[in-house]
């Protein structure tokens, strides 16, 4: 959540439902509101053409045409380009090749049936996922048999920034863009030097953890509280770990970073990660992408980058 640090700037606001998720975005009334029509219909824009949900999207006919090679444009390839890059940076730890796993854990079918997968079944489906099977050839890809892509880990985020760099090249310096809570992308001017967003615990959600005051970038969250199934009664969060199949133990990640593709990507990650391994691993992640966070563990033990304290205030 947030709240604006200035309370005498006015702002245009509008919410829609895009990516299964509220997007709000905030500008100055400086700024015809009209500009928020065409800041939507870019994110419209990116969904219709690349979520792997969308029927037809490229990354729907790449899945579809799984074994042969499919034609796209030059943003998938960059897209995939940096994905790799991550990917292949947390040795799989990261994967978007993971769909078959969602799909047998049942977080896209209706509760009824939910089961707990028997250890043959995640073997067969571990062995769907690798992200180095995603071939790039020119502007071409081509995936595995049996592999399937999902874009839910990074295309809400990619589409914040192309809103971002029009909102620059409009000549907006103080915005915000709030992507249902777990993205938010902000600029920043001397009229109002940061944005104020507060962190809450996962567990209790009217719980202030702290806040924070930021400017000119992006802070992104990963946690298991929003998309959860229950199985047996016990709650499983749809975050999953590609290398053991189950889901990840970590119950929540912010990154504060300067863009949110990268941002997104990274606290998805490093849910995967054991919270004794963060402090180096955020080391080499700040001198890489320029970015600082925290973890809050199963025991629900909170450890912070070296420099994150200096973007934490306690209200």
């Amino acid at each position: 959540m947030h709240r604006e640090q200035n309370k005498s700037q006015q702002y245009h606001a509008q919410v829609r439902f895009l990516f299964h998720a509220t997007v709000k975005i905030k500008i100055p009334v400086a700024y015809s509101v009209l500009l928020l029509d065409d800041l939507f219909s870019i994110m419209e824009s990116v969904d219709y053409q690349y979520n792997s949900y969308r029927k037809n999207s490229y990354f729907d006919l790449i899945n579809r045409s799984a074994g042969s090679f499919v034609e796209v444009d030059d943003f998938t390839i960059f897209l995939l380009n940096k994905i790799k890059e991550v990917a292949s940076f947390f040795d799989g730890l990261y994967d978007i090749s993971i769909m078959p796993l969602l799909r047998l854990w049942g977080f896209y079918q209706s509760g009824e049936n939910r089961r707990l997968p028997s250890q043959e079944e995640l073997q067969a489906a571990l062995q769907k996922i690798d992200f180095r099977k995603i071939e790039l050839e020119g502007n071409k890809v081509r995936i595995q048999k049996g592999q399937e892509l999902t874009t839910g880990s990074f295309l809400k985020a990619f589409a914040v920034d192309r809103v971002v760099k029009e909102l620059k090249r409009a000549g907006v310096s103080d915005a915000l863009i709030n992507a249902g809570g777990s993205t938010i992308r902000y600029l920043n001017d001397e009229s109002h030097p940061f944005w104020d967003i507060r962190v809450y615990d996962p567990d209790v959600r009217e719980q202030l953890l702290f806040g924070l005051k930021l400017s000119n970038g992006c802070f992104s969250t990963s946690a298991q509280k929003e998309t959860r199934i229950v199985i047996d009664g016990k709650e499983y969060g749809h975050i999953l770990n590609p290398k053991t199949g189950f889901p990840a133990a970590n119950k929540q990640v912010g990154i504060v970073g300067k863009n949110a593709f990268e941002g997104d990507m990274l606290s998805t990650a490093l849910m995967n990660v054991p919270s004794e391994q963060w402090k180096p691993l955020l080391k080499q992640l700040d001198e890489r992408w320029g970015v600082s966070g925290f973890v809050i563990d199963e025991n629900r033990k909170i450890t912070f980058s070296d420099n994150f304290n200096e973007n934490m205030t306690t209200e």
